[in-house]
């Protein structure tokens, strides 16, 4: 694999390298605007500011009206499934819990009754056991502030039915975490090989240090390598700099 002359040899803002190690894997506590991060990383590196005035600047998607918990329910009713079609079996699932939904809520719905609104077996094991670790203080979502991404990511893989993907997109949209790389993305790696003009696309192995230069705001480029796939898709403008 060979990189353009664009890899990212940029280093941390000196005041970042003080407050964040490598090796800890903690969460750097920023009142960073989404805004002040883009800035932040297209000007460590040429390519990424290229990407950045072609897709434009992005913003946090809405939070999940139903909070963190609802946020991972609709996570595994979502999984493998069309978005139409899951949007109706969560629907179901909403309306069969209650008003609120909640670990307790739902803990207290007959298997039946969660089946019969659409769930399969797998997907309600998911759910119960999501409830139950909750319930025991495995996942705490009440503490999630005040632990790392690492820690957090850490905890949610215990349940069943919650991978290190799905734990991450749950960082980065619901929790706004600034500093998520997630590598086993396929669009990830392949919009970042198209932007940094990496033939074949890097690995998941090979795309971890590639973002070292960007921390701690490695969720924001990860947002722009997904733009960038589509971009070249319909024939766009391409993003790199020759």
């Amino acid at each position: 694999m060979r990189a353009s002359s664009g890899s990212v040899k940029a280093r941390l803002p000196p005041e970042l390298e003080r407050q964040w190690s490598p090796g800890e894997g903690r969460h750097l506590v920023t009142r960073i605007s989404l805004p002040a991060a883009i800035e932040q990383v297209a000007a460590r590196d040429p390519v990424l500011a290229r990407l950045v005035s072609l897709v434009g600047p992005i913003t946090h998607r809405p939070r999940d009206p139903d909070g963190p918990f609802g946020a991972l329910v609709r996570a595994i009713v979502f999984q493998q499934l069309a978005g139409r079609a899951a949007q109706a079996i969560f629907g179901r699932v909403r309306s069969t819990v209650g008003e609120t939904l909640t670990p307790e809520a739902v803990a207290a719905v007959p298997d039946d009754q969660l089946r019969a609104a659409g769930l399969s077996a797998n997907k309600l094991a998911s759910l119960r056991d999501l409830s139950a670790k909750i319930l025991d203080g495995t996942v705490d979502l009440k503490r999630s502030s005040r632990l790392s991404d690492d820690e957090l990511i850490a905890a949610l893989v215990t349940v069943r039915g919650i991978g290190r993907w799905t734990a991450e997109m749950y960082l980065m949209f619901q929790l706004r975490r600034l500093d998520v790389w997630p590598v086993d993305d396929l669009g990830v790696r392949q919009g970042y090989g198209l932007a940094w003009k990496l033939d074949p696309p890097p690995s998941a192995k090979e795309l971890a240090p590639l973002g070292d230069g960007f921390r701690p705001y490695r969720s924001v480029v990860a947002r722009y390598c997904w733009a960038a796939v589509p971009l070249f898709r319909r024939g766009g403008t391409d993003p790199t700099l020759r």
